[in-house]
């Protein structure tokens, strides 16, 4: 899992293991977010603490939430957006704790699929729903970072260590490269 800057490439953070531990991966990268970030993420990885964690760093949030999420209407907005509140899973019935965020939900070009994003910026004047939506698609840079490092650093080989550390430390390694160039 890394956390790598969208127009630069660079990366700020890296933690490596199995995919079946993304979550503890993900814990590891939240001592890496500093005050003044704009963190991007995909719907797959909001959860409440880790959300409520890289908030308290000071960072500011942009992350996509799946389509059954529940998000209540508190207070609708000039730009289309609302404002809402997300609990934890342990408490969705009360919500005795809630952290207050910001919803945008939109489609592109007119298809059936509905994105919908939710933000730590709740004034729509210093971030408008528009310009968070197209701020949201940069996260695919990370792809076009990660085909830097697979294909054409690499020149496509496969990693050539055979135990976990041995792979780390090539991966390590590659990112340092990668860090160089």
């Amino acid at each position: 899992m890394l956390l790598a800057g969208c127009g630069t490439h660079a990366v700020f953070g890296a933690a490596l293991g199995p995919f079946t531990v993304s979550e503890a991966l993900a814990e590891r990268l939240g001592g890496r977010l500093e005050p003044g970030m704009l963190v991007l993420a995909d719907r797959n990885f909001p959860a409440f603490p880790r959300w409520r964690a890289a908030k308290a760093r000071g960072t500011d949030l942009l992350w996509r939430v799946k389509s059954n999420a529940v998000l209540p209407l508190c207070r609708q907005l000039e730009d289309g957006s609302y404002l809402s509140q997300i609990c934890a899973a342990k408490d969705c019935y009360q919500c005795s704790d809630p952290e207050h965020v910001r919803v945008i939900e939109y489609t592109l070009d007119g298809g059936s699929e509905v994105y919908r994003l939710i933000t730590t910026i709740l004034d729509p004047e210093q971030a408008p729903a528009r310009e968070l939506a197209v701020l949201y698609h940069q996260r695919w840079e990370i792809e076009s970072l990660l085909d830097e490092l697979k294909v054409h650093q690499s020149a496509g080989s496969a990693l050539r260590s055979k135990s976990p550390d041995g792979v780390a430390q090539e991966v390590h390694g590659m990112l340092l490269v990668h860090h160089a160039l």
